[in-house]
């Protein structure tokens, strides 16, 4: 049998960023992977698709992106006269591919729902574990993802204020779901990226592109990240998976597919993904690879049927967009506030008080466009010294760096709360 030579080195078309070259054939093999290609059934902005109808791009579109964006940077840098060998370039370019492989389905929203663990700690642990499937040549791209490599800055390339995953997702963002003020000059900004003391830093040119940065990454959460009805959607989500997991764990038989019905029937942390526990043949982090989008779509499709009151009432909610309303509060809703309304809800809606809490959601959103504490970006002039962006610029970027704090409260529509 003769064996066709695959070649590996192919060329993508985005819609964001035009023709995306594939430089290694590592790139390539880690692409193909079923863990990377889970990424494709995972929205990359949640629910936000019910408010910004454009909004279904994928992981995996921008999982594609930030390689892009990560070979220009190599490419500056060099330029620049920084070392950066082959090796190197791959293994901080495998580095950014993997950044979001640990993400649970509709991204961050389920991120402490379905299992108690961050994405960022799964996404190593499959790192990992895809290491030991490519005999160990991963190893320095983790080094660079946990920032062990001795070459800090490029650590700072996969995560830091400047990284190519902030570039992408911003542009991207803005891209599908039309809302301009999330644009850009990403080409400008890698242009302006450089290296001072083993730190990502950016040139004196760059400080104005730097400054629309900001001010996009703040626009876009307050319209699109943290825009008041996606928080509605999101919360009910929270509340069905809430709803389904308790019933699940009391012994209710309730439809599932076999991949999220491992996830409702327990409760997972670390030690439990660490320890490689086995369940129907295969261990936690392979249940988990396997869960996305879809498990969670076909399950409150079917929900809505459920004879459990609560789960059919949250899942044909959000299943139709019968999204609860929401108020935006300067402060969080008082406990004294919080039991008049599970009062009304019991009264108007459920009949029941054990369970009214369901139908009515609270909590807070944050905005910091720029942590002045963390991360500093650092602005590098032609002599050689170096200023923080908020000294650098010769705009007030207080507003940037101030923590804005805003509480919600969803309710039922049909409730009358006066």
């Amino acid at each position: 049998m003769v064996h066709q030579q695959i070649n590996k080195k192919k060329i993508i078309n985005d819609p964001v960023l035009g023709f995306i070259n594939l430089q290694s054939e590592i790139i390539y093999d880690l692409i193909e992977h079923p863990i990377v290609q889970r990424l494709r059934n995972i929205k990359q902005l949640g629910l936000s698709y019910l408010v910004f109808p454009g909004a279904n791009h994928s992981r995996f579109e921008h999982a594609l992106g930030t390689i892009h964006l990560m070979r220009q940077a190599i490419a500056t840098l060099r330029i620049k006269g920084h070392e950066i060998n082959e090796e190197e370039a791959d293994a901080v370019t495998i580095a950014i591919l993997l950044h979001d492989i640990g993400h649970a389905p509709f991204s961050h929203v389920l991120e402490n729902t379905l299992v108690d663990i961050s994405h960022e700690e799964i996404s190593l642990l499959l790192m990992n574990q895809l290491n030991k499937h490519f005999e160990g040549k991963l190893s320095m791209a983790i080094e660079i993802f946990t920032n062990q490599y001795k070459k800090h800055f490029l650590h700072e390339l996969v995560s830091s204020q400047l990284d190519m995953d902030r570039l992408d997702y911003l542009n991207r963002d803005s891209f599908f779901t039309g809302v301009a003020e999330g644009t850009i000059g990403v080409e400008r900004i890698i242009k302006m990226l450089n290296v001072w003391n083993d730190k990502l830093v950016v040139d004196e040119k760059g400080i104005y592109s730097i400054e629309k940065f900001l001010i996009s990454r703040r626009l876009m959460y307050w319209q699109v990240y943290l825009h008041k009805t996606v928080v509605s959607a999101e919360s009910l989500l929270i509340n069905v998976l809430n709803r389904a997991k308790e019933l699940a764990l009391e012994g209710v038989s309730i439809y599932s597919t076999p991949t999220l019905k491992i996830f409702l029937n327990n409760k997972f942390t670390f030690n439990d993904f660490d320890k490689n526990i086995k369940i129907d043949g295969k261990n936690i982090l392979n249940w988990y690879s396997q869960l996305d989008d879809n498990d969670i779509f076909i399950s409150i499709k079917e929900w809505q049927n459920s004879k459990d009151p609560v789960l059919s009432k949250l899942a044909q909610s959000l299943n139709n967009r019968k999204l609860f309303k929401i108020q935006l509060l300067s402060n969080p809703v008082s406990k004294t506030n919080e039991e008049k309304i599970l009062k009304k809800i019991t009264e108007q809606i459920t009949d029941d008080s054990s369970i009214s809490r369901y139908f009515m959601m609270t909590g807070e959103i944050t905005n910091n466009a720029y942590d002045k504490h963390n991360e500093k970006i650092i602005v590098l002039n032609k002599n050689g010294k170096t200023k923080d962006m908020q000294q650098a610029s010769d705009i007030n970027l207080t507003a940037l760096t101030k923590t804005v704090r805003k509480y919600f409260l969803c309710f039922p529509k049909e409730l009358d709360i006066n």
